[in-house]
């Protein structure tokens, strides 16, 4: 059986003081004599009693904003769509339960920047802040912002946390391993894939999924090529024709994103190819551009509105009490799909 949880009624009861001594207390307050103050302590170190931060920080006046965390790179255009849809979901909870959405964007490579998230929401006493990657992988950095008491959310984790910090993401490893799966029904044996920026865990299980599925096919580990991109158009466009000038070029290219994915497209129609009759072209997220190119991108539909929306909701939930409050799993797995377009077809040997 699990161990209940000691609350400030049996800190009380213990050190035989009433609980408003013991609020006073835990939160260095006047008006108690240091005998008392020791008696409260004892009882503490007793039952082993942790304050709950979270508790009192909205109970002491958090107020009602979420704070989005992005990154961004000074070297490289932002996504197109992936942060405004991120900012759109969020929106429209933090609309319906009264809270104010604040985005902030950061270098995630300046030195300090771990620091100045934590200021940040030290700063603004907001109800709970949101974090993405790569912020949301970095354990110690989660681990400070659980510890000022707001509610932390992380968006497409890819390590687990020992914690209670809740996640909202798409299983990225299957989803790589599902959109490779296709391909190989295609008929496709000869691979690319332009991965982003390293430090994006949950975008590297995408190219871990499609190695898996390749696994699974009886392919070698040379019917893939990658190549390290930065989730960009330029990334598709100076990276593909390294991809294709080889003498047993790829049938087929996957890419860690529709921004990339585009610019590959760009790059095959510059050097002459025919995409989906030379070459085949899939990616990953859905966003509008992956449907506004010729052709139009076959990509892994990622509910991005949705899982912000989702994160926004725990923190509501946390602030109400309700039951639907942070959950204990690391991450909420919403579903995705298979977005097929015409930028895939089987493979023509010539």
């Amino acid at each position: 059986m699990t161990r209940r949880r000691p609350t400030i009624d049996d800190v009380a009861r213990l050190s035989g003081v009433a609980r408003t001594t013991v609020s006073r207390v835990l939160n260095d307050g006047p008006n108690v004599s240091d005998r008392m103050r020791a008696r409260v302590l004892e009882a503490v170190a007793t039952l082993g009693y942790q304050v709950n931060l979270q508790a009192r920080y909205l109970a002491g006046g958090g107020n009602r904003s979420v704070l989005l965390i992005l990154s961004s790179d000074t070297e490289s255009e932002p996504n197109s769509y992936y942060q405004a849809a991120l900012e759109i979901g969020a929106l429209r909870v933090c609309m319906q339960a009264s809270l104010e959405l604040v985005t902030h964007t950061l270098v995630q490579t300046r030195d300090g920047v771990d620091e100045r998230i934590v200021d940040l929401v030290e700063d603004s006493r907001c109800s709970g802040v949101i974090v993405t990657p790569p912020f949301c992988d970095r354990i110690e950095l989660v681990d400070r912002l659980r510890r000022t008491g707001a509610v932390v959310v992380r968006i497409s984790p890819g390590v687990a946390h020992d914690g209670d910090v809740p996640g909202v993401g798409m299983d990225d490893e299957a989803a790589g391993f599902a959109l490779a799966e296709h391909l190989i029904a295609c008929g496709h044996r000869r691979f690319g894939f332009i991965k982003g920026l390293a430090e994006h865990l949950s975008a590297e299980q995408r190219y871990q999924g499609a190695q898996r599925a390749l696994r699974d096919a009886g392919l070698a580990g040379a019917a893939m090529t990658s190549v390290r991109g930065n989730f960009t158009f330029r990334a598709g466009v100076e990276l593909l024709p390294e991809l294709i000038a080889v003498a047993d070029a790829p049938t087929a290219i996957i890419c860690a994103n529709d921004d990339t994915a585009v610019g590959a497209l760009f790059a095959a129609h510059r050097a002459g190819l025919e995409v989906p009759g030379d070459l085949s072209i899939a990616s990953f997220d859905d966003t509008p551009v992956s449907a506004m190119v010729w052709p139009p991108l076959t990509t892994v539909r990622q509910p991005i509105q949705e899982m912000s929306a989702r994160a926004v909701q725990i923190i509501a939930n946390a602030r109400s009490g309700s039951s639907g409050g942070a959950p204990t799993q690391p991450a909420e797995m919403l579903p995705f799909t298979i977005v097929e377009r015409a930028s895939v077809a089987a493979p023509v040997e010539r």
